[in-house]
């Protein structure tokens, strides 16, 4: 009888141990989202408030703003998991993004416009395919809700970005 015992602790420990492992690497994978998700807000935020004081268009002055609001909003409704895990949000463009940042500075008219909007487009259909990638592989529902929203938001922007790069050209 104690033996039988002993398997059957030992079977119900090592399974709630492989939980425990599938959930910690769950949390690793959505932890690597969540930070790549903050530095692309950051990204747009920063990018976008230099667009709304250079561009040209009002059309393209109008989505920059848009792209504060609404990544700034991204980022809060985020935070609450960035908390939760430990994780710091983003605050400074990453080395590419301060290259485009030091290119668009440099930029002025119709050739700011364009570079942005390309800039713009890029970033969103990059973010895109994160956040589809994202809701597919975590296990957290919660999170996946959150994941599912933000996607919803940056397929907005990036049809907006394939609407604006056409009249930008």
């Amino acid at each position: 009888m104690k033996k039988w015992m002993l398997l059957i602790c030992s079977s119900v420990l090592s399974g709630a141990m492989t939980t425990q492992m599938v959930k910690a690497q769950d949390n690793n994978q959505d932890k690597q989202f969540l930070q790549k998700a903050s530095q692309g807000d950051a990204n747009e935020i920063k990018l976008s408030q230099l667009a709304e004081r250079k561009a040209a268009s009002p059309d393209v002055r109008e989505f920059a703003k848009t792209m504060v609001a609404q990544h700034t909003q991204l980022e809060n409704s985020m935070k609450p998991y960035a908390d939760q895990w430990g994780l710091v949000s983003a605050k400074d463009l990453d080395a590419d993004h301060q290259k485009e940042y030091d290119k668009l500075s440099k930029l002025s008219g119709k050739a700011f416009d364009k570079e942005y909007i390309d800039a713009m487009d890029k970033d969103h259909h990059e973010a895109e395919d994160l956040f589809t990638s994202e809701i597919e592989a975590t296990t957290d529902q919660d999170f996946k809700k959150a994941v599912m929203d933000g996607k919803s938001a940056v397929v907005a922007h990036t049809n907006m970005a394939d609407d604006l790069k056409t009249k930008v050209e």
